[in-house]
Order: C-alpha cells, then sequence, then structure tokens
C-alpha cells in the first residue's frame, strides 16, 4: 500500500479559529484521514515533522520570532503551503498594534492597561520568551505561500474543497458561495 500524504497544520499569532474550521468539517474528517496522514500538528499533536508534506497549513500571522521559525520550518518541509484565515493572510486582528509603536503595546499590557496588577512595573524578561517582532507580518511577506483561503475563519466547507482538490490533483476552484462574506 502506498504512503498517504502528509498534511501538517500550525496556529501563529492567531485565534485557532481556522483549525476550528477543519475540525468542523466533521463526518468527512474520516473521508479526510482515508486521503492523508496528518503530520506535525496539533490536531494529532505531533510536535515535530516526521517527513516531507504534501500540503502544510498555516493560520496566523508573524508576530514573534517563534512564529518566523516555525513558518520557516514550515516552508522547508511542505510541498504547498496555504495561509488559512485572515491572520495568516495579512495579519488579522493581531496586526492592529502596527498602528501603534511597539513600546505603546508594551506600556499597555504590562503597566498602564485597566486590568494590570504590576506593582514593580517590570516587563516580562525571561529568556525563553521569543522576540516579539517591531510588526505584525503576513505569511507571504516571510515565506512563499502556495495558496490563500480567505475568511475569518474560512468555513469548513472551503477547507475541504480546497484540500480535496489538491491532494487529487485537480485545480482549485471555489464556487463564490463559499468565498463570499456578506
Amino acid at each position: 500500500m502506498a504512503a498517504k500524504p502528509k498534511v501538517a497544520t500550525a496556529s501563529l499569532a492567531g485565534c485557532f479559529g481556522c483549525h476550528m474550521s477543519i475540525l468542523d468539517i466533521d463526518e468527512r474528517i474520516l473521508d479526510l484521514i482515508e486521503l492523508i496522514d496528518f503530520d506535525k500538528s496539533p490536531i494529532d499533536d505531533l510536535k515535530e515533522f516526521t517527513g516531507r508534506c504534501a500540503i502544510g497549513l498555516i493560520e496566523g500571522g508573524c508576530c514573534n520570532e517563534e512564529n518566523v521559525r516555525n513558518l520557516i520550518e514550515f516552508r522547508k518541509h511542505c510541498d504547498l503551503l496555504i495561509s488559512v484565515g485572515e491572520c495568516a493572510i495579512c495579519g488579522g486582528i493581531p496586526a492592529l498594534r502596527n498602528t501603534l509603536p511597539l513600546q505603546e503595546c508594551f506600556d499597555e499590557a504590562y503597566k498602564h492597561g485597566p486590568t494590570v496588577y504590576n506593582p514593580s512595573g517590570q516587563y516580562p524578561n525571561d529568556p525563553d520568551l521569543p522576540l516579539i517582532l517591531n510588526k505584525v507580518y503576513p505569511c507571504h511577506e516571510v515565506v512563499k505561500i502556495d495558496y490563500h483561503l480567505q475568511g475569518c475563519p474560512p468555513s469548513a466547507d472551503t477547507i475541504w474543497a480546497a484540500l480535496t482538490a489538491l491532494l487529487t490533483g485537480k485545480p482549485v476552484q471555489l464556487p463564490y458561495e463559499l468565498i463570499k462574506y456578506d
């Protein structure tokens, strides 16, 4: 029996809603498992790549150095890389901070926010914390992205249609009903 293609998924700076849409394909996930094996993904809790992947699905943008490293790793291991959702495509809600100086964001989060209790006035400084980037970057500004699935999040049907087309060698054709948001 030939090995099934592998699909890897990751959530960077986002809300995990796009992964919820993957799970929202409901009973079709059984059909999907007949077509693929999940590799590095929160869906199967694999933390490292086990080999080459046919498809990588990325949700969220890049707001810190760990996001960038993870995205570069996905590009190296995946034949096709897909930005899933508005955070991956344009930065989404996390990118709202791009209009403010980073210092102002830190001050609001750790010193002056309405629910902040920080009598020492210190910022988190553990060396294990990833370096925060000057802005939130969409995935295509960091690595080559092959496809974009719009939405916040894209519907389960949109993800299903794109994945099954790519896995069966057909062109990705998303009817208007799958990509309209009104």
